[in-house]
């Protein structure tokens, strides 16, 4: 039951949905991903997604310094339930705005060639600071 919980705690979020939404339709991310479209801090982002982690419903793999999120490919059977219900669930309920904003995040990233980290300084700088 303490599981269970855990998988029905994470799901309490909004942020964690919009993260789920968004990895449901676009397969794995990384943390930059997650903080210029959702426009929230890495440390924001991290914590989000560790809580789902936790409970099952994402695997994360370390490449340098950034961490990439997908859907759990192995969950267990209570976690592999909620993750089938999920698109039925979501869909429809992400802000069309935020696919926009990951295209054309992933264009900026494609294009600059620099670092996650630079990117983020540059574009919150931009923003006035805001993340």
């Amino acid at each position: 039951m303490r599981t269970l919980t855990s998988v029905f705690k994470a799901l309490s979020d909004e942020t964690r949905l919009q993260m789920l939404g968004l990895l449901l339709k676009e397969g794995e991310l990384c943390v930059c991903d997650f903080v210029d479209v959702l426009e929230i801090t890495q440390s924001k982002a991290s914590r989000h997604l560790r809580h789902l982690v936790n409970a099952g419903l994402l695997d994360d793999r370390r490449d340098g310094t950034w961490v990439y999120f997908r859907i759990a490919d192995k969950p267990e059977p209570a976690q592999a339930r909620v993750i089938g219900l999920l698109p039925a669930v979501i869909d429809n309920r992400i802000p069309p705005g935020l696919f926009a904003r990951l295209a054309a995040w992933r264009k900026c990233k494609d294009r600059a060639g620099h670092s996650c980290g630079d990117l983020l300084a540059e574009r919150a700088a931009r923003r006035g600071g805001k993340r």
